[in-house]
């Protein structure tokens, strides 16, 4: 276990996303054709868990406190690394009643689909006792419309941009972390702006200003209380002009060839981290374990964080209990002591996670949270307050992460296709109408 003032970057620290998240992890297949895997057995409380990506349970730890604290129960986890596969193989065990863990992992862009196509299937967490600690937008998303609540909230992802001292200092500009957040203050235009000036000053080849237009294009989006659905579940995103300037500033960066023409999580990337080849990267806090660990010893204290220009939550997830678990109620205190204020400060002093947990983004010990890798930035501080910009209201839709997905690829037929950018959008809508029925 890490201290708690700086955050370790882990071996194991392959992450999510996720979003990423984003963000990015699965589960694998199980042969089990029972309702869940657990059960009593051989005098012990068994405990299934599926998870995807790197949620910090089990790579800090907790698991291993909990059954010592607890000594007859066994937990058994299953993390898988692609949240897409993950989400697909639970949707056809929840179909088929069977094949299910005691806990599953509920990624945010698809609690919205869970709540309104799955009530049914999942435990009603409304009962549990000291789960106000939550910030009030967190658990809306994951409550039915009867007050049903189908899973506890465990991190969220506010924002901020990861950056090479290095290559910024290679292109004359300032490297102090607070100089670097002024040059893009309030407007996502000055952190492009800043780009073309990289690119014009930058001395050496091979190396582009950010990642991806993506990153920049998601964390324009989740800066607003609706993204791609209204509170009435239908379909804006193709008159929100939230939407509509995150596309265009998206496609300014790559057309004026300022991106690395990566997609976060997708091969390439981890290559582009080893290899140094691009400056920037917009990074909510589940990312820096990822970045850290790809990146590699040789880039330790080469990159950075600074605050970014406004306040948006990209990713985070819930832990649901599955209703026809034959251990419902041992997992639903399970998942009350993982998602707890404590427990929530621990993994984000071990690996960046921020806490859903109101009471644990008020703890010292997490505000006081140094990044190591990251030239000791202050990322209790930094995610703290970008913690705090992100909007009260945080509409989701039952297919946000298809279609966050969908855009994605719909920029990345600009930067690798050279594709004009309305046929790119055409493009987009057509495959968002036919993923969304």
């Amino acid at each position: 276990m890490g201290s708690p003032g700086s955050m370790r970057t882990r071996a194991a620290a392959a992450v999510a996303v996720v979003g990423a998240l984003t963000l990015v992890v699965g589960c694998s297949s199980s042969s089990d054709d029972s309702a869940t895997g657990g059960g009593k057995k051989d005098g012990k409380t068994v405990i299934t868990m599926g998870m995807y990506g790197v949620m910090g349970f089990k790579e800090t730890g907790l698991l291993e406190q909990y059954e010592k604290e607890n000594p007859g129960v066994e937990i058994k986890a299953e993390v898988a690394g692609d949240e897409q596969t993950y989400y697909t193989a639970l949707q056809t065990r929840l179909a088929a009643g069977k094949g299910l863990k005691d806990i599953q992992g509920i990624e945010i862009g698809r609690a919205k689909e869970i709540v309104e196509t799955q009530s049914g299937k999942f435990a009603d967490f409304s009962d549990v006792g000291g789960s106000d600690h939550f910030l009030p937008w967190k658990q809306s998303q994951i409550t039915t419309g009867d007050g049903k609540v189908l899973g506890l909230g465990t991190d969220i992802g506010p924002m901020a941009v990861c950056y090479r001292k290095d290559h910024f200092e290679k292109a004359g500009l300032p490297t102090d972390r607070e100089e670097v957040a002024e040059l893009w203050e309030g407007d996502w235009k000055k952190y492009v702006e800043v780009g073309r000036t990289f690119k014009k000053d930058f001395k050496g080849d091979g190396v582009s200003y950010m990642d991806s237009a993506s990153g920049l294009f998601n964390a324009m989006v989740y800066g607003y209380p609706e993204q791609y659905y209204d509170e009435q579940g239908e379909l804006i995103y193709d008159k929100n002009p939230a939407v509509k300037e995150a596309w265009n500033l998206a496609a300014d960066a790559a057309e004026d060839d300022l991106s690395a023409k990566l997609r976060q999580f997708q091969p390439g990337w981890d290559p582009g981290l080893a290899n140094g080849t691009f400056a920037t990267a917009v990074c909510p806090a589940w990312m820096l374990g990822h970045i850290g660990e790809k990146a590699g010893e040789a880039h330790k204290g080469k990159w950075d964080v600074a605050k970014a220009p406004k306040g948006a939550n990209w990713g985070g997830s819930f832990l649901g209990v599955v209703e026809k678990s034959p251990v419902k109620e041992e997992a639903k205190k399970l998942v009350a002591w993982l998602t707890a204020p404590e427990q929530q400060a621990h993994i984000f002093q071990e690996q960046g996670s921020v806490p859903s947990s109101r009471e644990a983004l008020e703890r010292d010990d997490v505000k006081n949270v140094t990044a190591e890798y990251f030239n000791d930035a202050p990322i209790g501080e930094i995610f703290g307050a970008a913690a705090q910009e992100i909007p009260d209201k945080q509409v989701l839709g039952r297919k946000d992460g298809t279609i966050k997905d969908t855009f994605s690829q719909g920029l990345v037929l600009i930067e690798q296709q050279d594709t004009p950018r309305d046929e790119a959008w055409k493009t987009t809508a057509e495959r968002i109408e036919k993923a969304v029925g």
